[in-house]
């Protein structure tokens, strides 16, 4: 009776392991990541203190965590973080979890601009010793910001950018994207606009970077928990999934400067179509396709002569 009044870290896990068995593919690291969180200790701490108890009002908790996850509710909803490109988000309803195909995105993006600053030096004169400084005049721009998980991790990873627009068209994910940058640090180099697509870009930028709602008015029957739980403006495009890409690739070439890179992440079976949409708008470019790790075409990558 001991141990049902006051469980232990082990048999607790246990018990939330056996919970989400059926609900979900990854049940003992969901059941981890959730305990963890509700002790609060990193992951490594708890498995190896199995015999630690829980309080009382930790139990009710975690049991409350362990349901939801059970009906399918996102585990960085449940924590309210999420890992990307190696930086802590902060996550909620009101914008898509960030998923590791979009840091595929960001990585071949990132890849095609350290291309085009190959003839750049890679430190400026009167920067600190050892630093890389912003290039004034490279920009970059993220539509479709969310959480501003791409936006942020531009800023972070590639310094020599000076200024990266963050779009977004719900404000509520706009509020949480600029609460991201500030805990970030890079409130000085991201500009965060609302608006719809590349509307409020103010001027032609050296890349955009795209992760638009691509998800058709009859989603996969593998996305349930996704369908209930995330938000639809973020999730379902129009026309099929690809109406967002199209008129986002319509108006790129006004919004892409000589040599720009167009890199956008779309539906598993979209490749063929976003690659005939960005022929048709960049008949000069070199086009390539990304896999996820699925092996799936995932992203396209777009550079301009």
């Amino acid at each position: 009776m001991a141990e049902e009044s006051s469980p232990t870290w082990g048999a607790r896990l246990a018990w939330g392991v056996a919970q989400l068995r059926e609900a979900s593919p990854t049940p003992k690291l969901d059941a981890s990541v959730l305990l963890a969180h509700v002790v609060d200790v990193p992951r490594a701490v708890l498995l190896g203190f199995p015999e630690r108890m829980l309080t009382p009002e930790q139990d009710t908790r975690y049991t409350d965590l362990i349901a939801r996850r059970a009906d399918g509710e996102p585990v960085a909803y449940l924590t309210g973080h999420k890992e990307f490109m190696g930086l802590d988000l902060l996550v909620d309803r009101r914008v898509l979890v960030p998923r590791p195909e979009t840091e595929l995105v960001v990585e071949a993006a990132l890849a095609a601009l350290m291309d085009r600053l190959g003839a750049l030096p890679d430190e400026d004169e009167d920067a600190p010793a050892g630093t890389v400084a912003p290039v004034a005049d490279l920009l970059a721009a993220d539509i479709g910001t969310g959480s501003g998980a791409i936006a942020i991790a531009l800023a972070a990873l590639e310094p020599r950018i000076g200024r990266i627009y963050a779009v977004d068209i719900s404000p509520d994910a706009l509020d949480l994207a600029r609460h991201n940058g500030d805990r970030r640090s890079v409130g000085d180099r991201v500009s965060w606009l609302a608006g719809d697509l590349l509307a409020p870009v103010p001027v032609p930028v050296d890349l955009i970077i795209t992760n638009l709602p691509y998800v058709g008015d009859a989603p996969d029957a593998a996305m349930p928990a996704v369908v209930k739980h995330e938000p639809h403006l973020a999730l379902f495009g129009a026309e099929g999934g690809l109406g967002h890409i199209r008129r986002l690739i319509a108006q790129a070439p006004a919004k892409l400067r000589p040599h720009g890179i167009l890199a956008l992440e779309f539906g598993y079976d979209q490749g063929e179509a976003v690659r005939d949409l960005l022929a048709a708008a960049f008949p000069a470019a070199t086009i390539t396709l990304g896999q996820d790790y699925a092996g799936w075409d995932r992203y396209a990558i777009a550079r301009l002569p």
